[in-house]
């Protein structure tokens, strides 16, 4: 691993706690699901699990991508490897279907898109790792890298830094852990299975080569705001589907077109960091937008629902217009 100038501690550090926050902050509570979600409190204090948990992860795989000169396509296997780490071994929401072809509810109670042989729901495995790989990591870290321009391909940790994050998540997922092993359905064989597509993603990631210089070709990108209105639509329009195994379908053929679209403009002339701003943002305002449609857990009524959903969706337009603000001024010609 490399060890790329740090720039000065103070830039760093407010970089490095507001993607801890915003990591959660977009996995958890913009879409508006939870119970305490009128409780600013009580979702206050969540944070001092989440921020762990999501945060540092989110730290860690773009410090590690950075360092080694690295860019989106490993930052994205690494976080689809977490987030089938989060999913199928630490919280083990993955596997957790109770019946199988042997139970009498199996016939009556079986999720339309299971898939008997793993013992997976499909809609869960995609709903599990797209989420996590775009709110829990990849937008989170997009947005404060453009509010930190200056800093967006440099370290933001040193050695103890790193550490920390590493211990601060090791502390969050044995405790999460502990709070599942009572009812974990995961088998031996479901974990070691895992655990070895964990394996095979992480040395991919490592094994892309680092990105090659910018473009110069004759074929230029689409404006920013193509990009990120294309983003939204699919981020929305597929969430609003019925869970079926046609969401399923149309989901990942749409998250896959999406991602070599980007993948082939990003390689064209007059790609920029406000490219990758507008689909962070596009995810992010897709999903408070549509916490407007949730119903939270645990009977919250609706005028403190909507007012909390205003004021996350709020948190990130106020975000996303910082970064896109010190982007233009970085960086003239990227938004």
């Amino acid at each position: 691993m490399t060890n790329p100038s740090l720039a000065p501690a103070r830039h760093r550090w407010v970089a490095v706690i507001g993607l801890m926050l915003l990591s959660p902050i977009a996995a958890e509570y913009l879409i508006g699901y939870d119970s305490g979600i009128n409780r600013p409190l009580e979702l206050l204090g969540g944070l001092l699990i989440l921020g762990p948990l999501y945060g540092t992860v989110a730290v860690l795989i773009r410090e590690v991508a950075r360092r080694t000169g690295r860019g989106w396509p490993t930052m994205l296997l690494l976080a689809t490897a977490f987030a089938l780490a989060q999913a199928g071994l630490i919280d083990q929401a993955l596997f957790g279907v109770t019946f199988g072809p042997d139970d009498p509810a199996w016939a009556t109670e079986q999720p339309t898109t299971m898939i008997p042989v793993i013992g997976v729901n499909a809609a869960d495995l995609v709903n599990f790792i797209s989420g996590h790989v775009v709110w829990s990591f990849a937008a989170p870290i997009a947005v404060m890298e453009a509010c930190a321009p200056h800093i967006a391909t440099r370290p933001w940790l040193g050695k103890p830094g790193i550490v920390a994050m590493v211990v601060l998540y090791g502390l969050a997922a044995v405790l999460v852990y502990i709070d599942t092993t009572d009812d974990s359905l995961a088998t031996p064989a479901r974990l070691v299975g895992t655990a070895v597509v964990i394996a095979a993603l992480v040395t991919t990631a490592f094994a892309i080569r680092r990105p090659l210089p910018e473009p110069t070709g004759v074929e230029t990108a689409p404006p920013w705001w193509v990009v990120g209105g294309l983003a939204l639509v699919v981020f929305t329009g597929t969430m609003l589907l019925p869970t079926t195994w046609l969401w399923v379908t149309v989901y990942a053929a749409a998250l896959a077109v999406l991602a070599i679209l980007l993948l082939t403009w990003s390689r064209r002339a007059g790609w920029s960091r406000g490219h990758v701003l507008a689909v962070a943002g596009a995810a992010l305002v897709a999903r408070g937008g549509l916490s407007f449609l949730v119903e939270p857990l645990g009977g919250v009524t609706g005028g403190a629902k909507y007012l909390s959903n205003a004021m996350m969706l709020a948190v990130v337009l106020v975000l996303i217009g910082l970064g896109a603000r010190r982007l233009r001024r970085a960086e003239p010609n990227s938004c």
